[in-house]
């Protein structure tokens, strides 16, 4: 009973914790099932009288909103599978073999990281143009990856470090090729990490704004971000209703994939913190 009394104060600030960070995801999804009659009403209540999906409907009819949800979705996962293969072999590379440089490049690598992606934009958008990518998704893949790879590849070279070499050599023993061995052994032990990285640079790429705003400007190429700020926000009015609906749409992949690896974020994270 003494413990319990002691974890007491603990206890009741965590939960205040919790209802502080959850409330603003709990009044954006009632908001977009309230009427437009109920948004700007005082007394404020927080409950709506009557429920509608109203907003959604417009939202998916009246609005390009699943073009750009599309669009999001394509890019994401393009900078998702881009940055995943060439970390998942840099940080293998890193973490195994011995060459002159290698931790240079390493710290080079941290140092990229720690840059301001603000500084690489008109650089990026100018490489754009003179390649002929510009108002393209392809345009926003490799943007996305300048600044998503360098932590992906200090996540996996950390989180290689870590594994037994025991493991690998055992397969090189046994007449496994370095490929042979990569493939069987390293990847499902690096697994946990290499998902919750993907996880990481998935979300980034989701939610990234300032690139999108600088390198697309056409609705066939807007991502979900610039798409519904152009869409629903101007300098004189605010759709809040849809802005509710399309918030709420648009956090629904996160939190699907965070519910369904939310095991491998966990160990992921844990591990990749080991010193290589």
């Amino acid at each position: 009973m003494r413990a319990d009394k002691t974890n007491l104060p603990a206890s009741i600030l965590t939960w205040a914790i919790v209802i502080l960070m959850v409330f603003p995801l709990i009044w954006m999804v009632l908001t977009s099932i309230k009427p437009q009659s109920e948004l700007f009403v005082f007394p404020i209540k927080l409950l709506p009288e009557h429920v509608t999906f109203e907003h959604y409907e417009r939202l998916l009819e009246d609005t390009p909103f699943l073009s750009y949800f599309w669009n999001s979705v394509v890019l994401s996962v393009a900078t998702t599978v881009v940055v995943m293969v060439v970390a998942t072999l840099g940080g293998y590379s890193l973490a195994r073999f011995k060459y002159r440089g290698r931790e240079t490049i390493a710290i080079a690598v941290l140092c990229t990281y720690l840059m301001p992606s603000v500084v690489l934009i008109i650089p990026l958008y100018l490489m754009m143009v003179k390649l002929g990518l510009e108002n393209t998704l392809t345009s926003l893949v490799i943007s996305y990856a300048t600044f998503a790879l360098p932590y992906a590849l200090w996540l996996l070279r950390s989180f290689m470090a870590g594994i037994p070499e025991d493991l690998e050599a055992a397969a090189l023993v046994d007449g496994a090729s370095r490929l042979g061995a990569f493939m069987d052994v390293i990847l499902p032990q690096a697994l946990p990490g290499i998902i919750s990285t993907a996880l990481f640079t998935f979300i980034l790429a989701w939610n990234e704004y300032l690139y999108a705003l600088v390198m697309v400007n056409t609705d066939e190429t807007r991502p979900l971000t610039t798409g519904v700020m152009n869409m629903l926000v101007s300098s004189f009015n605010i759709e809040w209703s849809l802005l509710m609906a399309a918030s709420v749409m648009m956090s629904v992949p996160l939190l699907f994939f965070f519910a369904f690896l939310q095991r491998y974020l966990t160990s992921g994270f844990g591990a990749g913190g080991v010193k290589g």
